[in-house]
């Protein structure tokens, strides 16, 4: 009788939504197992495209699967860890992104089963950490370096992995055009891997062709002043001074008042206005500069001047451009125009402005500590010239990573089922639940080999179970789907390469992942506050 009359405990104000046990746990799995339906079907060279369309009418096309993770607005909370290691994958190595949500979501699915029929979860996590650590110990025993070959084997080399990164893409039709620009790019920048050194600059028109990589600075011609035709446009080994001050009339500072007796004082007054701004465009000239850039406005008095004396100048350069060319020229921003010596002045090869389609371009090319390029992209549409963009910055990263930790494994699912293959033989010799759920963490990882048959339309079945019984008869680690016929080939010897750095992470991330979100047993949603 006691027992009925106590009063309920009320601990958390009222609305708010909580939920827990078995079923919070499988509920979160079926969201993470959407999340990465999502992107399935991204993966791989035959891999089709997201358009998503956000609140503001902008229409993004991407194969990214960064990109789309960061554009789909997501509002569960167990889902959105997704989202996050497809963004740490992205800032961490550049490729993989699709891969490492896919991995997540099927250990999830595959872990699903055991917690249905009661297993405790840690012992899940225990099981999944353990798999992880063999797995990658694996991939590090297979990976074949790159390093100690000669600069030419080496460009064959990172243009390999590069063009495997961008087959997924796009631009996969012309991968071996981009591919040998990326690698170039990356070499141009040298062990400087800042990665704000290589620019991409986009012009809408022409076609892919038609871009072009310079070996050193290009950007947008700014605004410019009257006067500015007058000036020469090309120039052999020219001086550059770089400013961040701006070269116009200044009137006085608001409510700055000056009382005169007599109105020939007013004229000295203007006078000084107009001597202090003689005074540092005489400065500019006699630093023997032949090219004055500037952060901030260069007026048409500036201009003119310049244009008289065959200077070039521009000026409302913005700071990364500014930036670029500093580092590419060997100049240095000044703020002041006094006392500006030889050693703050800045030098290139050949400067010239140009027209890349309907833009003219200042390009700075054979710069001598040569450490920036910049690749000019061309296209049909915007949307198409954007995804190039997200595209080549993936093969940038690839390509800086493989340069790194020169190690590289074999693609196209071959790294994959090698360590699946592995996973299994090793679960056999454990006594106890652990075995399944090993089993279990190597089925997960055939999730690549069958997208990339799905996607490319094949009969997944059958190429992994040509894969399996080639991996099985122990010399075979080598093979992957074979995208262009639909039978299985040596990976390896098709140049499908990519940077062991890149699988290592990604098993890595997507197994912390699906940790993380199997050891959550409760969520608490506190009401909205109105």
């Amino acid at each position: 009788m006691a027992a009925m009359l106590q009063p309920q405990i009320i601990l958390l104000k009222e609305g708010t939504d909580t939920a827990q046990g078995k079923a919070q746990v499988i509920s979160n799995i079926n969201a993470c197992t959407t999340v990465a339906d999502a992107v399935r079907s991204t993966l791989g060279p035959r891999g089709m495209d997201k358009l998503i369309h956000d609140d503001k009418g902008n229409t993004t096309i991407s194969n990214d699967g960064a990109t789309i993770m960061k554009l789909l607005d997501i509002v569960h909370p167990a889902a959105k860890i997704l989202v996050d290691i497809a963004k740490s994958q992205d800032s961490e190595v550049g490729d993989g992104t699709t891969t490492v949500v896919l991995l997540a979501g099927e250990f999830l699915k595959e872990g699903k089963p055991f917690i249905e029929d009661g297993v405790h979860s840690q012992n899940l996590i225990r099981s999944y950490r353990t798999a992880s650590r063999l797995a990658i110990n694996k991939i590090k025993e297979l990976a074949v370096s790159i390093e100690g070959k000669s600069l030419e084997e080496k460009k064959t080399l990172l243009a390999k992995c590069a063009a495997t990164t961008l087959s997924s893409k796009l631009i996969g039709g012309e991968k071996e055009f981009f591919a040998s620009m990326v690698v170039d790019a990356v070499l141009a920048i040298g062990d400087d891997d800042r990665l704000n050194l290589i620019g991409i600059k986009k012009v809408p028109g022409g076609n892919m062709r038609d871009s072009f990589l310079v070996n050193g600075v290009a950007f947008k011609k700014t605004f410019s002043y009257a006067g500015f035709e007058q000036q020469p446009k090309k120039f052999v080994k020219p001086k550059i001074l770089l400013l961040n001050i701006e070269l116009e009339l200044k009137s006085e500072k608001e409510n700055a008042e000056i009382r005169l007796s007599d109105p020939s004082q007013y004229q000295s007054i203007v006078d000084a206005e107009w001597n202090i701004i003689y005074d540092k465009l005489d400065k500019c000239v006699q630093s023997g500069a032949k090219i004055v850039l500037s952060r901030l406005a260069i007026g048409d008095l500036a201009t003119q001047y310049f244009a008289d004396r065959d200077i070039f100048c521009a000026g409302r350069v913005t700071e990364e451009d500014l930036q670029r060319v500093a580092a590419a020229t060997g100049g240095t921003v000044q703020t002041s125009v006094n006392n500006v010596i030889d050693e703050v002045l800045g030098s290139c090869e050949v400067f010239e402005e140009r027209q890349v389609g309907n833009e003219r371009f200042n390009i700075f090319s054979g710069c001598p500590s040569g450490q920036t390029a910049t690749i000019v992209l061309r296209g049909g549409a915007d949307q198409f010239i954007d995804e190039a963009e997200r595209s080549l910055h993936d093969a940038i990263m690839i390509v800086r990573r493989a340069v790194k930790n020169s190690t590289v494994v074999a693609g196209g699912g071959a790294i994959d089922m090698e360590i699946s293959r592995y996973l299994r033989q090793h679960a056999r010799t454990i006594a106890g639940k652990s075995q399944l759920f090993i089993n279990s963490y190597a089925k997960a990882l055939e999730v690549i080999p069958r997208q990339l048959c799905d996607n490319a339309g094949f009969d997944a079945t059958d190429v992994l179970n040509k894969l399996r019984q080639k991996h099985a008869s122990g010399e075979g680690a080598n093979y992957g789907v074979d995208i262009n016929t639909g039978g299985i080939a040596d990976s390896f010897a098709n140049f499908v390469w990519e940077p062991s750095v890149v699988k290592i992470n990604a098993i890595n991330a997507a197994t912390e992942a699906a940790c993380l979100i199997l050891s959550v047993d409760e969520t608490v949603k506190n009401p909205k506050i109105h």
